[in-house]
């Protein structure tokens, strides 16, 4: 007996019968004989034959496929009582992605944007395929008769698109509103491939600072406009709600998913030359400034041009308004700390060393607090300081300070009123030694050069890859962001340039100065930080945040941010930090270098981007 499927000849018991039949046939039978009739006289039976003709169905598909009402058909508020499925004919299922935009027609012209959320295979007619035979059969075949199943996609409404008369251009203006229609069963969907159409259902606004370019599954989304890509772009102006920038932004990623990149990319945006914002009360507008701290000394590099871009992808990003090239104003600021020595051989920026003058610790005291100092401990510090200003005046040093409080009479002084008891007064001691190498060095105090380190479209990059003591980086870092912030929200500021330049702050590895750590100098920090982001729309100060480690910066920050971009990241505890919707989260550690997804809420819908392959700036030692 042979396999199922092979149809070739097998002996049985009438193999004799059959044979004898033939014969049989072949000779003529006893009645052909008795006429005198040969059978192979026989007149030959004519064959019947069928005209061919090529038929092909009248009129053109159009779509991807139709919604289905098999399994009911509606539109909720409550996400889990919307049932939206269409199904997909047998030619185009090989081209859709869950994650496709979607648009399906209402009769009377508006359009319901949606996206696939899912994609499933379902047998066309009643049958079961888990069986030996249909494995076996399918086993030896070339190919998968797609007619004997359907490919059905879960649909999720996004918005309702309607024309609201005729834009400048002379095209439809398209506005958005709530999904609130169901379309008919049997609607045609079509793939979205016009730009205005997707931009308006994702609320993706026209103008802005470039982020990267719309993606599903990490392939560009085409359109038939020129460039085919869409641009996604943050709000930058004042028609529709404050700027984005002064709502803060966080780029997160692992290492070597292109956040640097990425970063540098997009702060390169706010220094393009056009890029502008009103001063409140005043009847001009000034070019922003950014100030960078840079842990690893890689963005002094904005300074130069990239020499892998070539003239051809210079001129696209031309034509998509893509700010790019070196940025000639950029200075790096070095600061002066004793046994260390930066050498930069990596980039053309100016560099300009600078010291912090020990009288920034009056203002701020928790600068020299350390990580373990408690409340009232803090308090004495405060105390000490205050003494010791009143007795050296406001330009004391450093070196002055710890002679001032070596003093055994001042400490027996001070146990014997009650006003700090020894033990208090030791522990300050210990805690406020050890930052000789940090104030007062052998260089000009950065509050003299406050006019060059903020200046209006000028980049000014603070390296601290040099500085070995990871104490004395902290110090300076905080010391330097603490007088921008403190600057920008006084009502009496002591550096008008500060409190009138719109002012981007940008902090690399930003988990390693705002973390959530209980310690006083923490709280101080957090409390300076979160206050800054609070008033930052009013006062022009945005804070662009970098971490590989999202999870370490503490929530009061964290609460602040408006815009997530989002690269690869392994770790499911940082996963879970950036606080993105789960569609987006499943994405996130499959990302390639580059590839992102952005929540922007008051910006666009959730989106999956892909930067540019090329920095705009030079990036990469060689």
């Amino acid at each position: 007996m042979s396999d199922l499927g092979d149809f070739t000849t097998f002996d049985d018991d009438s193999s004799d019968e059959s044979s004898a039949a033939s014969q049989s046939d072949e000779t003529g039978s006893d009645d052909a004989g008795a006429t005198g009739e040969s059978a192979t006289e026989a007149p030959e039976e004519e064959t019947a034959r069928f005209e061919e003709m090529d038929v092909e169905p009248a009129g053109k598909d159009r779509g991807l496929g139709v919604l289905s009402a098999s399994e009911g058909l509606s539109i909720s508020e409550e996400d889990d009582d919307t049932r939206l499925r269409a199904y997909v004919t047998v030619g185009n299922r090989s081209d859709i992605r869950v994650g496709t935009y979607l648009l399906a027609p209402y009769p009377d012209g508006e359009q319901l944007f949606c996206r696939i959320t899912g994609l499933e295979y379902a047998r066309e007619f009643r049958g079961d395929d888990a069986t030996e035979i249909h494995a076996r059969r399918a086993m030896r075949s070339s190919g998968i008769d797609e007619q004997d199943f359907k490919l059905m996609a879960s649909l999720e409404p996004t918005a309702v698109i309607y024309s609201d008369g005729t834009a400048g251009d002379g095209s439809e203006h398209l506005k958005r509103r709530m999904a609130d229609r169901v379309p008919k069963p049997e609607t045609i969907v079509r793939r979205a491939r016009d730009k205005r159409e997707i931009k308006t259902g994702l609320k993706i606004p026209e103008d802005g600072v470039f982020l990267g370019h719309l993606s599903v599954g990490g392939e560009r989304v085409r359109t038939a406009a020129k460039p085919p890509t869409i641009d996604y772009r943050l709000k930058d102006d004042y028609a529709s709600g404050d700027p984005l920038v002064f709502r803060h932004t966080l780029v997160a990623g692992g290492t070597g998913s292109g956040k640097t990149h990425a970063a540098k990319n997009v702060l390169r945006q706010y220094l393009a030359e056009d890029r502008r914002y009103p001063i409140e009360g005043e009847d001009r507008e000034v070019r922003p400034g950014v100030v960078m701290f840079d842990p690893q000394d890689e963005y002094a590099q904005m300074h130069d041009d990239n020499p892998a871009m070539d003239d051809e992808f210079a001129r696209r990003l031309e034509r998509e308004g893509i700010a790019h090239g070196g940025h000639e104003d950029t200075v790096a600021f070095v600061p002066k700390v004793d046994g260390s020595s930066y050498a930069a051989s990596h980039h053309d920026a100016e560099q300009l060393e600078f010291t912090i003058p020990f009288a920034m610790v009056h203002e701020n005291p928790w600068l020299i607090a350390g990580s373990k100092l408690n409340d009232n401990q803090y308090n004495a510090l405060t105390y000490l300081l205050h003494r010791f200003e009143e007795n050296a005046g406001a330009d004391g040093t450093y070196r002055e300070f710890t002679t001032f409080i070596d003093d055994p009479a001042l400490r027996e002084e001070l146990d014997e009123s009650g006003r700090v008891h020894e033990a208090t007064y030791d522990a300050v001691k210990r805690r406020a030694l050890g930052f000789d190498g940090v104030f007062d060095q052998d260089a000009r105090p950065i509050t003299d050069l406050v006019e060059r380190f903020v200046r209006p479209g000028g980049l000014s990059v603070v390296p601290t890859y040099h500085i070995n003591n990871s104490r004395s980086r902290t110090t300076v870092v905080l010391a330097l962001a603490a007088m921008l912030v403190d600057q920008k929200l006084s009502n009496a500021p002591t550096y008008e340039r500060i409190k009138e330049t719109p002012l981007v702050l940008g902090m690399d590895e930003a988990h390693n100065f705002l973390s959530g750590a209980d310690s006083v100098q923490a709280s101080k920090v957090i409390g300076k930080f979160t206050e800054a982001a609070k008033q930052g729309r009013k006062e022009r100060l945005g804070l662009f945040l970098i971490t590989q480690d999202p999870q370490d910066v503490a929530d009061a920050v964290f609460k602040q941010i408006n815009t997530t971009a989002v690269l690869n990241l392994g770790d499911e505890d940082a996963i879970s930090a950036v606080n993105i919707p789960r569609s987006l989260e499943k994405k996130v550690p499959y990302m390639e270098k580059g590839q992102m997804v952005v929540y922007s809420p008051d910006n666009s819908e959730p989106v999956e981007l892909t930067g540019l392959s090329t920095c705009l700036t030079r990036h990469g030692r060689d």
